[in-house]
């Protein structure tokens, strides 16, 4: 027998090889690199199928029971550093099967009765990535905690809103905030919808067409924490919609983490400076002492574009394949990995610059929202409360606008008595209604930015978040 993956105590392949891989393809074929990774799920799938073995009598009881043993002497080893797969283990599958003939001998090649790889990493990398989502939405649920408390502590802290990045009208700081702890949320609901499409058992399918071995597949399923078993054995090797669900998943999530960045980066200008950055979240210039630089944003702002791309990628490889599995399979591994490390990092980035390394500056705000014309909706709406059409309301203020420009006025600035020349409906109360603060309170709608509506989403959210009163 050659040289290559087909040879060594724990053969992959069959006796209808004679020689062994090319150096070269032996290298571009493995995956021992990158899917060791899996470790943990292929040793507890693993330990899940012996143990099953041995409890529908395809082994004795001793036997499933020792090479029960044998995998976690595996574990242990890994965990001491012990146990170094390299390139001839191929992918961590054969890693572990070798390891367990030399622990084990002639018992350690009946752990493989009644699955393939095919199914066997198909869940490995579900139990892999259901654990991966329950961490990931553990880091949602801290950037939306954090989001809370700047929110809570700015109910009456005012802020310009835009629309296409033109000021519109102001609005409450908290109320904007909140506005990413509802993003946040649909993303937490998104990855628990597809956690719950991440946890059907592939294993026992095996190679495509099921197995003659009498195993029972809810056995293992269950022993691993799955909801159900897949019904076609096709399908279930060759399934890779969790993957390209939960890329999409993350991939929103990503857009929410660099709009947020985007923000900031402008609140952060000199233009804006509507807030400050902290020592602890932002570098400076090799060149010009002055800079302070907000690289945590900007880096998440640009990971975004990684995300995007894996899951263009496993779209791409899932596009052409012929059931049932293909090697490409090989390829949702690296991608996936990814997007779930770019994903948490992101995440905690963004947490802790919220929690640490960024000051709103409410003078600078009070200023801004003051400046402006975003309070001209406002003096229709009185026309309108006045019986005024508001198509009429809004073309009369449409002019007084374009005069107070020219005349470089504010609409603070002018007179009742220049109101009233305006139109007779107004009164001396709209002078107090048009400042800020009133033009806020104002926007008493369900979803609006008056205070008490802000006031109310924040009981909600306190008590979703499980979070005690600051």
């Amino acid at each position: 027998m050659g040289i290559g993956v087909t040879s060594g105590e724990a053969d992959a392949w069959s006796d209808r090889f004679e020689q062994g891989l090319n150096p070269f393809i032996e290298e571009f074929n493995a995956s021992i690199g990158f899917d060791i990774t899996l470790l943990h799920e292929d040793l507890d799938a693993s330990i899940a199928h012996a143990h099953m073995l041995g409890d529908c009598g395809v082994i004795t009881l001793q036997e499933s029971k020792e090479l029960e043993g044998g995998l976690e002497q595996i574990r242990d080893e890994f965990l001491e550093g012990k146990f170094n797969p390299n390139l001839t283990d191929e992918d961590v599958h054969f890693a572990v099967e070798r390891r367990l003939i030399n622990l084990l001998g002639n018992l350690g090649k009946k752990l493989h009765t009644g699955r393939s790889r095919n199914d066997q990493v198909g869940t490995d990398l579900r139990l892999w990535l259901r654990r991966k989502i329950d961490e990931i939405d553990i880091e949602i649920e801290r950037l939306q905690k954090a989001l809370f408390l700047k929110s809570e502590s700015n109910l009456y802290t005012l802020i310009p809103g835009y629309t296409h990045l033109q000021r519109a009208q102001p609005i409450s700081l908290a109320h904007h905030l909140l506005a990413y702890i509802e993003m946040l949320q649909r993303d937490r609901d998104r990855l628990q919808d597809t956690r719950r499409r991440v946890n059907h058992s592939p294993l026992g399918a095996a190679a495509l067409a099921g197995t003659s071995v009498p195993i029972d597949r809810l056995k293992t399923a269950s022993q691993l924490g799955f909801e159900k078993i897949y019904s076609n054995s096709l399908d279930a090797v060759s399934d890779r919609d969790f993957a390209v669900e939960f890329s999409g998943a993350s991939a929103l999530v990503m857009v929410h983490l660099s709009r947020l960045s985007e923000e900031i980066i402008l609140w952060a200008s000199e233009e804006f400076s509507f807030v400050r950055l902290t020592d602890r979240c932002a570098t400076g210039s090799s060149l010009m002492p002055q800079k302070k630089n907000p690289d945590v944003p900007e880096l998440v702002r640009g990971k975004s574009g990684r995300v995007f791309g894996h899951l263009q990628g496993l779209l791409t490889m899932m596009k052409g394949l012929p059931l049932a599995y293909n090697k490409d399979f090989q390829e949702d591994k690296e991608a996936l990995f990814d997007v779930v490390h770019t994903l948490k990092t992101c995440l905690k980035a963004m947490s802790i610059l919220i929690e640490e390394g960024l000051e709103f500056c409410p003078e600078r705000l009070a200023l801004a929202v003051a400046s402006d014309f975003s309070n001209a909706t406002d003096v229709a709406d009185y026309l309108v409360q006045k019986g005024v059409p508001f198509r009429e309301a809004y073309q009369l203020v449409g002019r007084l606008v374009k005069q107070c420009l020219s005349q470089g006025n504010l609409l603070r600035d002018l007179s009742l008595d220049q109101w009233k020349a305006l139109h007779p409906s107004f009164e001396e109360d709209l002078l107090e209604k048009l400042t800020p603060v009133k033009v806020v309170s104002a926007r008493i709608s369900e979803g609006g930015t008056g205070f008490d509506r802000v006031e109310e989403q924040l009981q909600l959210w306190r008590s979703r978040l499980v979070l005690t009163t600051q």
